[in-house]
């Protein structure tokens, strides 16, 4: 048989995947070609279709052959079972290779060029009655989907989202381990509760009271690996947050977790741009590198956002300058403020948005709005030339003390899906624009008690350098060794060069953010035992396969996801467990009284 190409996915360059070893089938259905005439095969796959006796379509992962039923006395019994198959039926065949009758070749299929005139088959397992057609054209609640998600899965977009995940995970572990001497290690499951972050979700343990806690991430670990002189550590990571009902999140979710000694910043951006261009599949557009980088202050003030999308322009502009002799009510007020600021955005071509009006330039140059009023010729001059506006663009305004720039950003997100909702084209779907976010502050104020602090990024990360000493006298202004990474407006990657004083660890745990230090005691100890520089990385696996491909969500990049309730609708998980067998846990569970009614009845 003629084995399949080696592709980008191969796990060393000139080695052939042989898709055909320790199985019974000569060749898959999507390897045909006519170089194949005349050879006897046999096929195992999916009924994907049957036509009145004739042909029928025959489907595994990697394609499809079109099966010629035979019509002669001989083989009536092959006729019979072949065209009362029902649809994916998993069925063998065994016939010889014939090129098409000339004018029915379909150059739309690999195999179009060919056909194979069935001499054997047989029915492996009958399909009863689909609850959806298996096509990726045929729309389907996703709750069905869930639910028969072993279905879903035959999909040619499923099996190529898993497939290209896949083969990129092979190519990191080969550019980690094999060229850059990482070790691949699996941390444990079972932990200990992490003070502050995300939920985590809770193991009952035969110690009465006690529980274990599922890792959000393995970031203990992998800092303690490297207190044990490993260097260079890499796992595909099995994470978890219990963070209930939250869109296009889940509870369960898989990271690209690296950690490295004696490394900066710089270091880690290097590598992981290294990484991507290495696993980066060869289908979709080249990445260059290095990735520009901006400060999370200068993100904020031009997108409006730690995760700008830089593949359009619309950037924010501070035009204060500009309408501060103006007679504008609310701008004179906002000015008034000590941080007080005018921002604004220019929408290019936005006059063909119904859904958004503020100040519209027109043919003339002259703008209309229900503020033109308040400003005069060399005013709108000025915004015209600020902003550089054009003929129907229109100009969003935001004026305030602190969150306009944030408005504005969503603002400005909301009018780009607008404008190509009326068709201009804003944001290219195959470009990849990736950018370095960094000197995030390191603490911020809690949203429900802004005179309390909590950490940015997580309680490990090392203070920049430069402001080290204010750590001590005013914490609100120290800037952090966090960095993201931003692909098209999306976090799909983030880290830190670590704390690894045991006394710096100690002041930011117990005075700083207020948490009890003795549950993180065996790593403050570990940092007293000779704990080397070392800062690390995670990039969001799901995330990052589902930007590639271009999945609406990242349930479409994983094989078996959870509902964004949290549940798995196929196995019915989360699922009640008898009071006998919690008792070994000393738990005993009480029910709301609706939910007691429920059980009776």
């Amino acid at each position: 048989s003629v084995q399949g190409q080696a592709g980008w996915g191969s796990e060393q360059p000139g080695l052939v995947e042989d898709f055909n070893s320790f199985v019974t089938r000569t060749n898959t259905c999507g390897e045909l070609r006519s170089a194949h005439v005349g050879q006897k095969v046999t096929l195992y796959g999916w009924v994907q279709y049957q036509r009145q006796g004739l042909f029928l379509v025959l489907r595994d992962f990697q394609g499809l052959t079109q099966i010629i039923i035979p019509q002669d006395e001989a083989h009536s019994h092959v006729k019979e079972l072949l065209s009362n198959a029902p649809v994916e039926s998993v069925v063998r065949v065994t016939g010889i290779v014939s090129s098409r009758p000339l004018g029915q070749e379909n150059p739309k299929m690999p195999t179009g060029d060919i056909e194979v005139k069935a001499e054997t088959a047989e029915i492996l397992n009958s399909c009863k009655k689909l609850p959806f057609e298996i096509k990726d054209f045929i729309k389907k609640s996703e709750a069905l989907r869930m639910q028969y998600r072993y279905l879903d899965l035959r999909s040619f977009r499923l099996q190529s989202n898993l497939r290209l995940r896949s083969q990129m995970v092979m190519r990191m572990r080969e550019y980690l381990c094999n060229l850059h001497g990482f070790v691949d290690v699996e941390t444990p499951t079972l932990f200990k509760r992490t003070p502050g972050g995300a939920k985590e979700f809770l193991v009952p343990s035969r110690e009465a009271g006690k529980f274990y806690s599922l890792p959000q991430s393995p970031q203990q670990f992998k800092q303690l690996l490297m207190v044990g002189g490993l260097d260079r550590y890499f796992q595909v990571a099995r994470c978890y947050r219990d963070e209930g009902s939250r869109p296009d999140r889940q509870p369960e979710f898989t990271q690209i977790d690296i950690e490295m000694s004696f490394v900066d910043r710089a270091g880690i951006q290097r590598l992981i741009e290294g990484l991507l261009q290495h696993s980066w599949p060869e289908e979709r557009a080249l990445i260059m590198t290095p990735f520009p980088s901006m400060t999370y202050e200068e993100a904020l003030a031009e997108y409006g956002t730690d995760k700008p999308d830089t593949r359009f322009g619309m950037k924010i502009m501070d035009i204060g300058d500009v309408l501060r002799g103006s007679d504008i009510h609310f701008v004179q007020n906002a000015l008034s403020y000590p941080h007080g600021s005018i921002k604004a955005i220019c929408i290019p071509q936005g006059v063909v948005s119904d859904e958004i009006m503020q100040i519209i330039c027109r043919p003339d140059g002259r703008l209309k709005s229900l503020l033109t009023k308040f400003l005069g010729e060399k005013e709108q001059s000025e915004l015209i030339r600020a902003l550089n506006m054009q003929e129907d663009d229109v100009v969003l305004l935001a004026a305030g003390e602190h969150k306009q720039c944030s408005a504005l950003g969503a603002l400005r997100l909301f009018s780009a899906s607008l404008l190509e909702a009326a068709g201009l084209a804003l944001r290219d779907p195959t470009a990849f624009h990736f950018l370095w976010v960094v000197d995030f502050p390191l603490f911020l104020p809690k949203a429900k008690n802004p005179t309390e602090l909590e950490s940015a990024h997580h309680p490990f990360t090392a203070p920049h350098p430069s402001d080290a000493s204010l750590l001590y006298s005013d914490p609100t202004k120290v800037r952090s060794q966090h960095y993201d990474l931003v692909l098209n407006g999306n976090e799909v990657g983030g880290g830190s060069i670590r704390i690894h004083s045991a006394e710096q660890q100690r002041f930011v745990l117990e005075k700083v953010l207020k948490e009890d230090s003795e549950v993180l005691s065996h790593l403050i100890e570990a940092l007293e035992f000779g704990a080397p520089p070392h800062g690390g990385i995670a990039l969001g696996l799901d995330r990052l396969i589902s930007l590639i491909v271009d999945a609406p969500s990242i349930r479409d990049v994983i094989a078996f996801p959870k509902s964004f309730r949290g549940r798995d609708l196929m196995g019915s998980a989360p699922d009640y467990v008898t009071p006998e067998e919690l008792e070994p846990y000393h738990i005993q569970v009480s029910w709301p009284l609706e939910e007691k009614e429920a059980k009776k009845n």
